[in-house]
């Protein structure tokens, strides 16, 4: 025996005895060493304990039961089943006097083990570490999503930047090319005038020259005429000069820069502000009990299927812009439509509640089925082309593409499962793709699947039977209905009860929740014309039928 903690034995230690002991009773509380458990067995007081190995120990060594009341500091001794309390000596007296069920607590803890109390903690506790798992799955999401948020904040905040700094070098090229040409025109100008003055001063030069060689070798008659005339020369040049410089302009250059662009320099001081939504996390974190009562109430009053009714509300027809039928859809948890189109242009397409056109949706191939995980998430079938997604479907970012060995057509999810057929049996996957089991089912053309509360619901479009069998392919229930041909897909209630599509015969058929009674809801001459695909909102308790064309029917389920 190796043990990371050595427990003394008990019996030993009160004759100051250093032993280990290599078991434990339960009953007395202590260890006890080989010699003494032989002895323990052979006391008649004690020879009924229960008692267990070291190893067996350590693993409730940790767990704190208390076996002293809490307001009288004595032994708890006693059971109380009307107020199901444990009592000391001094509780019985005090406050339950009056009952006559107060039994030892010996004799009520024989079959602790067996009990229904044990069993409901065993539930709480299941059900509560599901709930704590989903939420911690869901700010995991959460937490990714921001990271996501932040690069893409990020990112807008670079580009903004790149944009405004293409945005200024164009306007600065703009001023700058404005400025080259107000120089040259201004230039251009002076240029004039400075090549004209240049002509004059070097016309004047001559005259000068020429006057100067008349005075010293020209005779009196010559300068005499020669005078005048260059004087008129110069009184024409001088007219001429004065003109031009009259008619010219002194220019001055500055820049005067826009007000927005002054504004952003001095008023200006944020970039941009970050802006915060905190909505309500919809964490649905349910009391395991509350939960359970509810289920067993629903299931309990349920009424017979003979009283369920369908009520119209509306019917649309999707826009036709290419040759399509519709192969899968679901009720998104934001109450908008995704529908699955088998074409060859690779995409979903969203619809609201109303029945207005959102937007079409790429993926990566032709989608054949689509299930919802949770508020966040669902997951999508792409048939032969050997692998599955999960998306985001609000983004429809794929989050994870889990690589299948052969085609896959169906999936559901339960419980952080997913349940993906292959031929006539299911693969168990968890959500990252690692394959936990796998089992057949009792039929081999499997046209649909849907999971439910511990249970499977599938339909053979050969036999036409409908089936429904426990999350490890054990069979609870069959059923063949005549009026049903090729029974296409199925959904299920708040009660469990089986809604069944005939793709052949036209018509919804509902079964109740144990597999004992059906009913004929809706048939061709209600609008069905090869219907496709059947989903149903259980918080909205509303049921769509969409056909293979495109159309859309809307009912209650009252």
């Amino acid at each position: 025996m190796a043990t990371g903690k050595q427990i003394p034995c008990g019996p030993c230690s009160v004759d100051d005895v250093t032993k280990n002991a290599w078991r434990w009773c339960t009953s007395c509380e202590e260890g006890l060493c080989e010699d003494c458990e032989h002895v323990h067995r052979r006391s008649k007081s004690s020879r009924n304990h229960q008692v267990i190995s070291i190893e067996d120990y350590s693993k409730i060594e940790n767990v704190s039961i208390s076996h002293v009341c809490e307001h009288h500091g004595e032994n708890l001794e006693w059971f109380c089943k009307s107020h199901d309390d444990v009592l000391c000596v001094v509780c019985v007296p005090s406050k339950h006097k009056a009952c006559s069920d107060v039994i030892p607590i010996s004799v009520n803890s024989a079959n602790a083990r067996q009990s229904s109390a044990l069993s409901d903690l065993e539930e709480t506790i299941e059900g509560t570490l599901r709930n704590v798992k989903q939420c911690i799955k869901n700010r995991e999401t959460a937490t990714k999503e921001i990271e996501k948020q932040e690069l893409a904040v990020k990112t807008m905040v670079l580009d903004t930047r790149t944009k405004i700094n293409t945005h200024l070098d164009r306007l600065q090229e703009k001023l700058l090319q404005e400025l080259r040409s107000t120089s040259h025109t201004c230039k251009s100008k002076y240029m004039k005038i400075l090549q004209k003055l240049k002509s004059t001063e070097e016309m004047l030069s001559k005259l000068r020259e020429n006057t100067k060689h008349m005075k010293q070798f020209s005779s009196d008659l010559q300068v005499f005429l020669g005078t005048r005339q260059v004087n008129k020369q110069i009184e024409q040049m001088v007219e001429s000069i004065k003109s031009e410089i009259g008619a010219a302009n002194a220019y001055e250059l500055k820049v005067s820069i826009d007000s927005l662009i002054e504004k952003l320099l001095n008023e200006v001081e944020d970039f941009g502000k970050i802006v915060l939504s905190e909505p309500a996390t919809n964490l649905d974190f349910q009391d395991p009990k509350i939960d359970q009562a509810q289920i067993e109430v629903n299931i309990s009053t349920f009424q017979n299927i003979s009283d369920i009714k369908l009520q119209l509300i509306k019917t649309i027809q999707m826009e036709k812009k290419y040759e399509m039928f519709i192969t899968g859809c679901v009720i998104l948890p934001n109450g908008k439509l995704l529908m699955a189109i088998d074409t060859k242009e690779n995409k979903f397409i969203e619809y609201s509640d109303t029945g207005e056109h959102i937007r079409d949706i790429p993926v990566s191939s032709e989608p054949y089925a689509v299930a919802v995980i949770d508020l966040n998430r669902i997951v999508v079938t792409y048939g032969d082309a050997l692998y599955l997604e999960i998306m985001n479907n609000k983004t429809f970012n794929v989050d994870k593409k889990i690589r299948l060995q052969i085609d896959c057509f169906e999936v559901s999810h339960e419980d952080g499962k997913l349940y993906v057929v292959y031929g006539n049996g299911v693969q168990i996957m968890d959500l990252s793709g690692k394959h936990l089991e796998a089992f057949n089912l009792a039929s081999t053309n499997i046209s649909c699947i849907k999971t439910i509360r511990g249970k499977i619901i599938y339909a053979d479009y050969n036999t036409n039977q409908v089936h429904c069998c426990r999350l490890n392919g054990e069979e609870l229930w069959q059923l063949k209905i005549d009026s049903i041909a090729f029974p296409y897909d199925v959904t299920v209630d708040n009660y469990q009860n089986v809604y069944v599509l005939g793709y052949i015969s036209d018509n919804l058929t509902i079964i109740q929740h144990d597999g004992k009674d059906s009913k004929t809801l809706l048939t061709g001459s209600d609008g069905l014309k090869y219907p496709r695909t059947v989903d149903f909102d259980k918080d909205t308790k509303t049921l769509i039928i969409c056909n293979e064309d495109g159309e859309v029917a809307f009912y209650n389920v009252i």
